[in-house]
């Protein structure tokens, strides 16, 4: 078998990064072209042009099923539910079968990358009407400035839902969209704010609601017109202000360059030099396209190493095998969720953590999941940990944060003395 080239093994890195999974006559094609005319091109697309997204429309969801009512019947319930659940299965498996479909799959790619830093699920959001919008402004938004995005996705229904946005209301404010914001979208945790910056931008973003249709409102009569100070910044303070207050701090800029050299080259932080490369490129007006760019063609890409999510490995396998996914085909490999249908059978001892103020990963997820574990095999050692507290990040002082480590550390060296 004859050795590939060192340029080549490159191409093949930088199509399965941009891409899902690839082929050898495709890495062939690229192989020999200049990398950043390539990348002008495929950037440049218009993604709705090609032929595969084409051939899989999105499905449209005017409005949200309204519910029948607690006093309503339990079968008007239950159709009510079965027609939620439709709606949102419909959607993901559209959306599976539009990364398999697409000619040029950067663009879905990219939209997969924000759509994971910009966190939202179907456990807690219902509506595909919201999921659908939220897919749409990524997808519109993936390649323009970071602040447009950032800013539509602080007020976008989706995120209002699974953050709670809709119950922050003056005089009794909710914190998780004002410190996720800034922990996992912005700044990154410990990073330059402080517990009373979220307590007055949960303040600043107050009054916040969406509509059946998915169209978001600031109420007026719900918002708190005092004046707040977040990062310095004192005034009577609203999603937009809130939104250019945390993006003018000195550490977003570095953050949000590093959060996508982790998804798009290397599941390491990028070196400082690199890192000063990313940042330049993403500029005072955080130009996500010259980011990408300078992601993809830094020195460093090439050397990275990545973990591939499932999502990618199963669309990059049906791609390279040339299969479709069809409803069929989706029902069978959902059977196959072993979260969903843990195996039967010896497993090691489990610490499955979770906490009651996690955004991201509902606590009753794990605390379901260890359900399912113990079901299927009763003799099983495994610990559910809640953490009453802190939110996705985990404790966010020093000690606190020491005192968990500390926790897992002595869990893990007293089932290792007991093997």
């Amino acid at each position: 078998m004859a050795t590939q080239s060192a340029k080549w093994i490159a191409t093949a890195r930088l199509l399965r990064r941009t891409g899902f999974g690839t082929i050898g006559p495709t890495v062939d094609a690229v192989a020999g072209q200049d990398w950043s005319l390539y990348l002008d091109r495929v950037l440049g697309l218009d993604a709705g042009a090609d032929s595969g997204a084409i051939a899989t429309p999105m499905p449209t969801y005017p409005e949200a099923p309204t519910y029948p009512g607690k006093d309503a019947p339990r079968d008007a319930k239950d159709a009510w539910n079965k027609t939620v659940d439709g709606q949102m299965m419909q959607l993901t498996q559209w959306w599976l079968q539009r990364m398999n479909a697409v000619h040029e799959p950067i663009h879905e790619k990219l939209t997969l990358l924000w759509h994971n830093h910009f966190a939202t699920s179907a456990l807690k959001v219902r509506f595909a009407t919201y999921m659908a919008a939220q897919n749409q402004k990524l997808r519109t938004m993936k390649l323009g400035e970071f602040r447009p995005l950032a800013y539509a996705m602080l007020t976008d229904a989706a995120m209002l839902s699974w953050l709670d946005g809709t119950d922050n209301v003056g005089g009794s404010p909710n914190e998780n969209l004002s410190r996720e914001f800034m922990e996992l979208f912005s700044l990154g945790h410990g990073r330059g704010y402080a517990e009373a910056d979220v307590k007055e931008g949960a303040r600043a973003l107050t009054g916040w609601a969406s509509n059946p249709e998915g169209i978001s409102m600031m109420q007026v009569a719900k918002h708190d017109i005092g004046a707040k100070t977040v990062l310095s910044v004192t005034g009577n303070l609203d999603a937009s202000s809130f939104c250019d207050a945390v993006l003018a701090h000195p550490n977003s800029p570095s953050y949000v360059a590093t959060r996508l050299w982790r998804q798009l080259a290397s599941d390491a932080p990028p070196s400082p030099e690199t890192l000063s490369r990313l940042v330049d490129a993403y500029g005072t007006n955080g130009d996500l396209k010259a980011l990408t760019k300078a992601t993809l063609l830094d020195p460093e890409f090439a050397g990275g190493t990545s973990t591939t999510m499932p999502v990618e490995w199963l669309v990059g396998m049906t791609r390279t095998l040339g299969l479709s996914l069809s409803a069929k085909e989706f029902a069978w490999l959902l059977a196959y969720s072993p979260y969903d249908n843990p195996p039967e059978g010896y497993r090691p001892p489990l610490l499955v953590t979770g906490s009651v103020n996690d955004p991201r990963v509902l606590v009753h997820e794990p605390a379901k999941w260890v359900a399912r574990l113990r079901a299927t095999a009763p003799a099983a050692d495994v610990l559910l940990k809640t953490e009453m507290g802190a939110g996705h990040g985990g404790p966010s002082g020093r000690y606190d944060a020491w005192k968990e480590e500390a926790f897992v550390t002595a869990w893990i060296l007293d089932r290792v003395a007991a093997l």
